[in-house]
């Protein structure tokens, strides 16, 4: 096999400061090509603090402990005692942006996956788990029970954004740009990855791909053009990587001695439940004796709550009754019923 040419760069662009925050382009770029790297979204202030908890939870770069963590989806999980995780997870801009790449409003999406983990550098193994040189794939069978939709009905946006820095750690997500309606990599039916239908869940690129060569060699053979198809992201700290669910992408080792942080992200349209939420759900937080859960239910805005699921001002869920006794569980910590009561007494309910 041949190797995974370095030169084909995917610089971040700016997001504007305003809103909404997504250039044109950088929209286009997402629904054609399946993917847009961007940097100013997330407040740099907010990144850091979360780095700052991240480290505080994650054993040290050559400790036994970091040598003995699967760093793969090992993590912190929404909700989660950091509140600067949890900020991070339901940013306005970071939300505002998946509106527009999705086309929906805010209250029309559903936060589906947020975790923040680690990626430590060690020697490449045998081990077909091995994270450091991932085969080249794609992430939809983990997080939808069907197969995505037509390309151009995109239900759900994926977000990586990079809490550390490249030039310092290396660890390039690489991905495939799509080209176009007849781009043989992206015909439907999309199963020419591991751990669909027959093929074994492998996640170590070269041992997956020596089973398609003994196995499957046509697919071999296609895949193969897709590394040669690379773009490798040149991250900053902040930068977030937008991508889709049915685009080729892959993670590749870090620097020898490092370790990358990294929170992954997932949004749907409130129409596609076929999509699963990849943690337990967010009402098993309410168990937690810091009651974490309720805290944020409390201060978030009505339109970050409707994409955990809780329903809009408006929505035929509310009457009188039902206000009443949403504000009665969390006015303790400061729920404002306002928004909820105001639609009522606007449609003659309350």
């Amino acid at each position: 096999m041949s190797e995974t040419p370095k030169a084909r760069l995917l610089e971040p662009s700016t997001a504007k400061i305003d809103n909404p925050p997504l250039t044109t382009q950088q929209i286009q770029q997402w629904r054609n090509e399946g993917f847009a790297l961007v940097d100013g979204l997330i407040p740099i202030d907010l990144v850091d603090r979360l780095l700052a908890d991240a480290a505080e939870i994650f054993p040290n770069v050559g400790s036994n402990e970091a040598a003995a963590i699967n760093d793969f989806g090992e993590g912190m999980t929404f909700p989660s005692q950091s509140e600067h995780f949890n900020n991070l997870t339901l940013h306005p801009r970071l939300l505002e942006a998946s509106s527009q790449l999705l086309n929906a409003p805010t209250p029309a999406l559903r936060l589906t996956q947020s975790d923040l983990w680690p990626k430590y550098s060690s020697a490449l193994n045998d081990d077909a788990f091995d994270n450091q040189d991932q085969r080249i794939h794609m992430d939809y069978p983990n997080h939808t029970l069907t197969h995505p939709s037509k390309w151009e009905e995109p239900e759900a946006v994926e977000i990586i954004v990079y809490l550390s820095d490249q030039t310092q750690v290396g660890g390039s997500t690489a991905v495939v740009p799509r080209i176009g309606s007849d781009d043989e990599a992206y015909m439907p039916p999309l199963v020419h990855s591991t751990g669909i239908g027959d093929i074994p869940w492998i996640n170590n690129r070269s041992q997956a791909e020596d089973w398609f060569y003994r196995n499957k060699p046509e697919v071999a053979e296609l895949r193969e053009r897709l590394y040669q198809r690379e773009k490798y992201t040149q991250y900053r700290k902040g930068s977030a990587l937008f991508y889709r669910h049915d685009v080729w992408h892959r993670g590749t080792p870090l620097n020898k001695g490092t370790v990358r942080f990294a929170q992954n992200l997932t949004f749907r349209k409130a129409e596609a439940p076929w999509i699963n939420t990849l943690h337990p759900g967010w009402a098993w937080a309410m168990y937690k004796p810091d009651q974490r859960m309720e805290r944020l239910i409390a201060k978030l805005s009505p339109e970050q709550r409707s994409v955990l699921g809780f329903p809009a001002p408006g929505d035929s869920y509310w009457d009188r009754q039902k206000v009443d006794a949403v504000e009665a569980r969390y006015g303790a910590f400061g729920f404002d019923a306002t928004p909820y009561r105001e639609q009522l007494s606007w449609t003659g309910l309350y």
